[in-house]
């Protein structure tokens, strides 16, 4: 398949972003009645693998779209070969005015120092500090090993109920709590949702654990197909959000919109509008 954006998608992202100050998402984020003055403390950015059809000069154009400077990089838009170009292309990306904030999702299925290292490596010569990752219980010592040499933390993703090692964050804590500091979780919302676990609760649990958050939302919290815009399904945004502000939660956001992958802006969009409709329901600029 052709790998653009019709000429209706981009005139419907540029409506929903006009209009995502003004319309439902305030409504439908709880209602707020008055202009936000604080900086959010809720760090809103991409993981590019939604954008997964699309070149780096296309993702790299939605990305200013969205107004949005965080983003996940996903090998797809940074190849990890050969390894003496990682570090030009993303200082192409930061030169664009991006900052790289994790890489992944990486995955360790070899219990082997080199190919544990040549991630690393990656990791390190992007200038990338957290690696959203899926080792297995197995190989999970050896990967902690180098988080410890190459002082890059390692987020977990769980990936839900078809995840033989990690449906749930509350299964990654479990083995990490007693582990090296950097090492903790990418909390994916929807897998969470899936795995039977209360995201909302979840937040609170893994607490510092926390690295990194997957934002998406579902139309059946326990179907994995049913993923809508956010603001669209039964995710708990707010209260997802209330949690994080109440940890203190130092990390992103990022939106990782799985569908519609040949014409995601629009999904986007609406998601990202809902989004900072919810921040200003809670009096932050979003």
């Amino acid at each position: 398949m052709k790998n653009y954006v019709s000429r209706r998608s981009v005139l419907r992202a540029s409506a929903a972003l006009s209009a995502s100050a003004l319309f439902n998402p305030l409504a439908r984020a709880g209602g707020f009645s008055g202009a936000p003055d604080a900086p959010s403390p809720i760090r809103l950015g991409i993981a590019s693998y939604t954008f997964r059809k699309f070149n780096d000069t296309q993702l790299i154009e939605f990305m200013k779209q969205l107004k949005t400077p965080y983003l996940n990089l996903k090998d797809t838009h940074l190849p990890m070969t050969p390894l003496d170009q990682v570090k030009t292309k993303a200082d192409e990306y930061r030169a664009a005015g991006f900052k790289l904030t994790a890489a992944g999702t990486i995955y360790f299925p070899k219990d082997e120092d080199d190919d544990i290292r040549m991630k690393f490596e990656y990791c390190k010569a992007a200038g990338i500090p957290i690696i959203v990752g899926a080792p297995t219980h197995q190989t999970i010592g050896r990967v902690e090993k180098f988080v410890k040499q190459y002082d890059i933390k390692l987020a977990i993703h769980n990936h839900g109920t078809e995840d033989k090692e990690w449906p749930s964050p509350l299964d990654v804590l479990k083995v990490v709590k007693n582990m090296d500091p950097r090492m903790g979780c990418c909390i994916d919302v929807g897998h969470t949702m899936r795995a039977g676990t209360d995201p909302v609760e979840a937040v609170h649990l893994v607490g510092p654990r926390l690295f990194d958050m997957h934002m998406k939302d579902l139309a059946d919290g326990k179907v994995k197909e049913s993923q809508v815009a956010v603001g669209e399904g039964v995710m708990p945004v707010r209260d997802i959000f209330k949690a994080l502000i109440a940890i203190k939660y130092p990390g992103n956001v990022d939106l990782e919109y799985e569908i519609k992958e040949n014409d995601p802006m629009p999904g986007v969009v609406e998601s990202f509008a809902y989004m900072r409709g919810v921040l200003a329901g809670l009096g932050y600029k979003g």
